[in-house]
């Protein structure tokens, strides 16, 4: 069956993944950036409080799992950007049918402008290795094709992947091509709010009497409008996966993600209310996740935690990781 097509109806991703048998994985890095500053104060305990959950709740034992995080003495474990993208190869590597891996980031995310004109916002999402500042530029952050091209592309269809990001900017730091609203409807780019500033610009020229550059104004707005659409339409087809990955992301692309302070500790404020929902009720549908997410969120924090997918599904599936 062919998942990149708009049109078809959602896969349910309930049966393959039941049928998940084979290896488990799970790769959690978390990044407090210590005396910097940029430091960071939940990340490391983040990955603490999810290895002890996804262990309790979801089968993932210790002896397949890889913890990064910057205090630790081994300097193989340590979230440089080189054992980063190690481990992400490490985590994916031989992946098969009925394989199930999970993915736990929290630390420091950003955007750079996008190299290769995939990003209908002109920006590619990132994450930020410990040493992100020895590097020349921006080339010390990992970009979302990067993840994409290393965690996406190689899994076959039948193997899962969960990811969860607590880091800003991180709506679609995987370029996962189906994003869905609270709703479980597809959500597609607001185009009226990305007009706004064409829209005002043609007004102010129009209204001065500068009719040429109001319609010119116009003419640009019309062709970044179709350029969006085309680029979604593309992403769609490109991006698009059989394997059975989902991320929850801890906020849109243009919000940051909060640290919080729970019961005296620092902590990630995705995490927290990752752990907290499905302690909760670990029984409840990818919609129903996304909204309790939002719910438990909204009580302190603006961002609005993203779902995103590999392919179209049946958000009123069990979560299951």
């Amino acid at each position: 069956m062919s998942v990149g097509k708009e049109n078809e109806e959602p896969l349910s991703i309930e049966d393959s993944r039941l049928s998940c048998n084979g290896k488990k994985r799970a790769l959690l890095i978390g990044i407090n950036y210590f005396d910097t500053e940029n430091a960071l104060e939940g990340c490391i305990n983040d990955v603490h409080n999810v290895k002890d959950f996804i262990v309790s709740f979801y089968g993932f034992s210790e002896q397949n799992m890889k913890i990064l995080t910057d205090d630790q003495k081994d300097p193989t474990q340590t979230p440089t950007r080189a054992n980063i993208l190690a481990a992400l190869q490490w985590l994916v590597e031989g992946a098969e049918d009925g394989d199930s891996f999970f993915l736990h980031y929290s630390g420091h995310g950003g955007f750079v402008e996008d190299d290769n004109g995939d990003e209908p916002d002109g920006f590619d999402e990132t994450i930020f290795p410990v040493d992100f500042d020895q590097y020349e530029g921006t080339t010390g952050q990992i970009r979302d094709d990067d993840l994409h091209q290393i965690l996406v592309l190689p899994l076959p269809a039948g193997c899962r992947l969960t990811a969860i990001f607590d880091s800003c900017h991180s709506g679609t730091v995987l370029d996962l091509p189906y994003i869905y609203s609270t709703k479980g409807e597809l959500k597609e780019t607001n185009l009226f709010k990305s007009a706004g500033k064409g829209i005002l610009s043609a007004g102010v020229a129009y209204a001065r009497g500068d009719k040429q550059r109001a319609r010119e104004a116009l003419k640009d707005l019309g062709y970044r409008l179709i350029l969006t659409r085309f680029k979604e339409a593309c992403n769609r087809r490109s991006f698009c996966s059989p394997a059975d990955i989902v991320m929850f992301s801890g906020c849109k692309d243009d919000q940051t993600s909060a640290d919080d302070q729970r019961s005296g500790k620092a902590t990630g404020a995705m995490s927290y209310a990752f752990i907290t929902a499905l302690r909760n009720n670990p029984n409840q549908s990818y919609r129903e996740l996304l909204n309790n997410l939002r719910d438990i969120l909204g009580k302190e924090f603006s961002q609005r935690p993203q779902l995103s997918s590999s392919h179209p599904i049946d958000v009123d599936a069990p979560f299951i990781c």
